[in-house]
């Protein structure tokens, strides 16, 4: 590890030899490090296993290397050598281990064998995995409704462990799943199926070579998708342009160091990943892609007088798109001084951007959490939309909508069913292959299940995978919400927070990883995931299990389900023997993957397809649409400035680094200068000095919401840093407490947590950092 605790400028590329420095080091540091190094050359290559960090796909071609640093670190951090096991747990009682850090907890290891908590002792002791399976069911058994259950799935779990877990939890009643797409991509979905008719990005990898241009938006693929970063570089060398909009300068859209290129290396040189880079305020995209379409339209009439060629591409506006004239009426009466002051640009800045849309022939726009965190996420996304219609940039070669998914399976969750709100296509076809009748109501999404949960109207909490206490928002009254259940079930690899968030009955049941060894009756057997370019592929672990007494995630589910429902609606022993069966069902059931088995067997999977890509529209007017929505009056909560409150700064929450959504690699954060150290807030030094305070000045963050609760994290350094005046960022989950239950996307329910009003405090004394106090 890094010396603790100081701040020094990164003057480096991404990548590079940092890289390798950070990946040699957590290699070394696993305690396995020479099976864990044949594991990552196994990485995403045929025959060997996806990786389990991000569901950033692949290029065609075939390649020694292919992982990033942070993959790497993935594989590592799940295939350490320690162990946390019965010993472990006679060691440290519940309370004890609540006192650490979300980063030591996790370090300790891999979780070995199936635990339950002793109220009376206050420590996790052995429980079979029989004794288990009864607890759940009995609790199960015991609701007065299935919708007394909650449901949760991360976006790790596979596509077979995803379709048993939808398919038990329909067959015992309930539609209840709430989800990590939740609270990260939620809008993107809404957003698209109704103005394309499909919720998944319209492009593939080979798209990415074709482009003219690229915008990254709200995005920073250098920590979360290190794999973008080689064709955004390969773009800007054959002449594409390549856009960023974000408010924080991030190294990776700057410039990249390849690591596979000795001579790149030798010489310490790299290349530009972007040719322009624009910074919005938080909230701000909307206006600025107003203004885009604003500029474009004033170009459109003048061509039209003037005979120049049109801008618009009115061949596929005609036969394909519908609503475009309110839309333009809308562009009309939204007036330049409001895009100028809400997108937080210069009219010259916009006109600039729209200047590098227009003069290309293909467009791909990408967006991540950037643009979904806000309260109108929707029309944000669907603005983007909007400006493709306009130039025909959905469709087509090096053209389309590519919203970059976050984990390995989370695109691959919901197309297995993992939907609070099912189609009806999905629930007719559950009941002609299974024949049993299906919930139809709408069940809870995340949000939803933390009120059930605080108001005593579920009682029971699965989660397969993920750290849903963390992960989630207003952490001390999510925590508070779990521990009002009667019995909380976390199925997972490593010990985290939500397992010391416990019920009254609380189960820890540890699963097979994704780099492991997955022995069933009939062999050896693979899972499936699917990437954000709808890409299905087969993935085996490589490595023997961490333990003995590990289950894998359809086994977990399996016997959950024959406890509680017997062998009803399937023989789900007989499922597991041989994951092709649970393949052929998923086959029968979900569409897109009509022999599915076979397809497999095709080196790198298969493509699912994508109609709006077909410029098939799956609309209710049979076109694409264009959405006509005036832009927001202001972008802070009114009913936050009705109570005479104003903001000192607007916060978004990020990662560092070192992490991969609430799990923490190390403590340092290299590309924005943090070392050993997590409770810091970036703010534009301007700011620091206008609070009356200087940077390394330790503060508390106060958040201002309507009900008037105090929501408040403390003892933040200060760091002074670039970015625009007005604005402050600070890692999650350290700043979730943050966020309100009740801020949240119209329409999608997602946290809105990169927009957040705050108040800078002089640090209270005493006070604890968020990570330990909110446990």
């Amino acid at each position: 590890m890094s010396e603790k605790g100081h701040i020094r400028p990164y003057g480096g590329p991404a990548a590079g030899w940092g890289a390798l420095k950070s990946v040699t080091k957590s290699w070394l540091g696993s305690e396995n490090a020479f099976k864990n190094l044949k594991a990552m050359l196994k990485t995403n290559q045929s025959n060997g296993f996806d990786c389990p960090g991000c569901a950033w796909g692949e290029s065609s071609e075939s390649a020694l290397v292919r992982f990033c640093e942070n993959g790497a670190k993935a594989v590592n951090w799940e295939s350490t050598g320690r162990s946390v096991d019965q010993a472990f747990f006679a060691r440290y009682s519940v309370s004890e281990l609540a006192r650490q850090t979300d980063y030591w907890l996790e370090y300790q290891g891999r979780l070995a064998q199936p635990m339950k908590y002793d109220r009376t002792t206050d420590h996790y002791v052995p429980v079979s995995w029989d004794e288990a399976f009864t607890l759940i069911a009995d609790h199960l058994h015991r609701l007065e409704s299935p919708d007394q259950a909650e449901f949760y799935t991360s976006g790790r779990a596979s596509n077979e462990a995803a379709f048993l877990y939808q398919l038990f939890v329909r067959a015992y009643g309930t539609n209840n799943f709430p989800d990590c797409s939740n609270m990260c991509h939620e809008a993107s979905g809404v957003s698209m199926k109704e103005t394309l008719g499909v919720g998944k990005g319209t492009v593939v990898f080979h798209d990415l070579e074709l482009a003219d241009a690229i915008f990254v938006i709200g995005q920073n693929p250098g920590t979360n998708h290190p794999r973008m970063l080689e064709p955004l570089r390969e773009a800007v060398k054959r002449g594409a342009q390549v856009v960023c909009i974000n408010p924080l300068k991030e190294r990776g859209l700057e410039r990249f160091q390849h690591p596979q290129h000795p001579l790149e290396m030798l010489s310490n040189g790299s290349e530009p990943t972007s040719s322009a880079y624009f910074r919005p305020a938080l909230g701000g995209d909307m206006a600025m892609f107003r203004g885009m379409a604003k500029f474009l339209l004033k170009w459109e009439r003048e061509a039209e007088v003037t005979g120049a060629p049109a801008v618009f591409d009115h061949a596929f506006i005609n036969q394909h798109t519908s609503g475009l004239q309110p839309y333009l009426a809308e562009v009309d009466a939204t007036t330049w001084e409001h895009i100028e002051a809400q997108s937080g640009l210069t009219l010259a800045d916009i006109e600039l951007a729209a200047r590098i849309y227009c003069r290309a022939e293909r467009v791909i726009m990408c967006w991540a959490m950037g643009l979904t965190q806000h309260r109108h996420s929707v029309p944000t996304i669907q603005e983007v939309i909007n400006l493709q219609l306009l130039r025909g940039n959905v469709g087509k070669p090096g053209a389309g909508l590519s919203p970059v998914r976050g984990h390995s399976n989370v695109q691959g969750d919901r197309t297995m069913g993992i939907d609070e709100q099912p189609p009806a296509w999905l629930l007719d076809a559950i009941e002609q292959r299974f024949r049993f009748r299906v919930p139809r109501a709408h069940g809870h999404n995340a949000v939803r299940a933390i009120q059930a949960m605080e108001e005593g109207r579920a009682r029971v909490f699965v989660g397969l995978g993920g750290n849903f206490a963390q992960a989630t928002p207003d952490t001390r009254r999510t925590h508070d919400a779990l521990r009002q259940c009667a019995l909380t079930v976390n199925i997972a690899t490593k010990l985290n927070r939500s397992h010391l968030v416990t019920g009254h009955d609380s189960l820890i049941l540890p699963c097979l990883g994704r780099t492991e060894i997955d022995m069933q009756v009939e062999g050896v057997q693979g899972i499936t995931v699917e990437d954000t370019f709808s890409m299905v592929h087969l993935s085996f672990g490589q490595l023997p299990p961490h333990s003995a007494e590990l289950c894998s995630e359809p086994a977990i589910i399996a016997g959950i389900a024959k406890a509680t429902l017997g062998n009803h609606p399937v023989d789900w022993d007989w499922l597991l023997e041989d994951y092709n069966r649970i393949r052929d069902l998923i086959a029968d059931t979900i569409p897109g993957f009509q022999d599915f088995n076979l397809r497999l067997q095709k080196p790198g999977g298969f493509y699912l397809g994508n109609t709006a890509a077909q410029r098939l529209w799956k609309t209710a007017s049979g076109k694409a649409q264009f959405t006509a929505t005036t832009l927001p009056r202001q972008l802070v909560n009114e009913r936050v400035t009705e109570r005479g409150d104003q903001p000192d700064l607007i916060l978004q929450t990020m990662r560092s680094h070192d992490q991969y959504n609430t799990t923490l690699y190390g403590l340092d954060d290299r590309y924005r200068g943090v070392f050993g150290l997590r409770d810091v807030v970036f703010v534009n030094e301007q700011d620091i000095r206008r609070l009356g305070f200087a940077p390394g000045d330790k503060v508390d963050l106060v958040s201002l919401w309507e009900d008037g609760k105090e929501r408040r994290v403390s003892g933040f350094q200060l760091v002074a840093y670039d970015i625009p005046e007005g604005q402050a960022a600070a890692y999650y989950p350290e700043t979730n407490p943050l966020v309100p239950l009740e801020s949240y996307g119209d329409r999608t329910f997602t946290p809105t947590s990169k927009f957040v009003a705050i108040k800078v405090e002089k640090a209270q004394p005493g006070n604890r950092i968020a990570t330990v106090a909110a446990g």
